[in-house]
């Protein structure tokens, strides 16, 4: 089946505002700067919109050579992208990995903006952050600061099929993906194996389960109930335990390489 490549999308730093590209490098670990850097508490562990919804206030930029963010009525925080800093240990679920401190300016901006004790910290790139295996098997596929795995994918169909269930519809932010596909009929995705453009290769792995993070406004960080309560009247997936909207994927072949908005795709069922 052919699909087409509708968008890509980057979220630099875990939980803050996405950036929608027209291109990106495919890295291992899945389109390049994706959930590079995180914001942690005092003690190391990962803070997220489930925890601090106007996270989603944060927009993220990338330069050649920084990172560099803004929240309404503050000034622009300009991070370089070279990789020095202090190492520490921090949390992401259930993992601890070294990590690289983005230094006190950072940290006093972030405090600042979001009135909490906090820290921003960089992957560091020689770790190897896997998935788990019992989806990923021996491929080897590890992670930066995703929850999980490298991307996330989602069809446009799939997003018009839930607003036709909606009283207010959503846009495809509210699921935060890193590919959106066209050309294909509703939850086709659940159902891929692969998904191939040429030698770039990503292969489906698993129905995304969704948390609250979907019920937040990322424009303005209000919560509301939708859209978990109507993907539990008819997405509940009772072996996972929870809501499904959207596959997680790994890069099976082709890292180094480019995708490009507009890209004509192959994908394969599993059936």
């Amino acid at each position: 089946m052919g699909a087409t490549i509708a968008s890509l999308h980057v979220y630099p730093v875990k939980s803050c505002r996405g950036i929608a590209l027209e291109t990106s490098p495919v890295v291992e670990r899945g389109l390049a700067f994706d959930r590079e850097w995180m914001i942690v508490d005092n003690d190391g562990r990962f803070v997220t919109q489930r925890d601090v919804p106007r996270l989603v206030l944060v927009e993220t930029s990338l330069t050649h050579a920084a990172l560099e963010l803004e929240v309404p009525d503050s000034s622009r925080l300009t991070v370089p992208l070279n990789l020095d800093g202090a190492t520490r240990l921090v949390t992401v679920w259930s993992d601890s990995v070294p990590a690289i401190d983005q230094g006190d300016e950072a940290a006093a901006w972030l405090s600042s903006a979001l009135h909490l004790p906090l820290r921003l910290v960089r992957f560091d790139l020689a770790v190897r952050r896997h998935c788990n295996v019992a989806y990923a098997g021996d491929s080897g596929a590890h992670t930066a600061f995703a929850d999980a795995y490298p991307l996330l994918i989602l069809s446009e169909a799939s997003l018009a099929d839930l607003n036709s269930r909606l009283a207010q519809p959503l846009p495809m932010n509210r699921f935060r993906p890193n590919v959106v596909l066209s050309g294909i009929d509703a939850y086709d995705e659940d159902h891929f194996d692969e998904i191939r453009l040429g030698s770039l290769a990503f292969k489906l792995v698993k129905h995304c389960i969704r948390c609250r993070i979907t019920t937040t406004d990322q424009s303005t960080a209000v919560v509301g109930t939708e859209p978990l309560a109507t993907l539990a009247s008819y997405r509940m997936n009772a072996q996972l335990g929870g809501v499904t909207f959207g596959m997680n994927a790994i890069v099976a072949a082709g890292a180094g390489l480019v995708i490009n908005r507009g890209d004509k795709a192959s994908c394969a069922f599993r059936f």
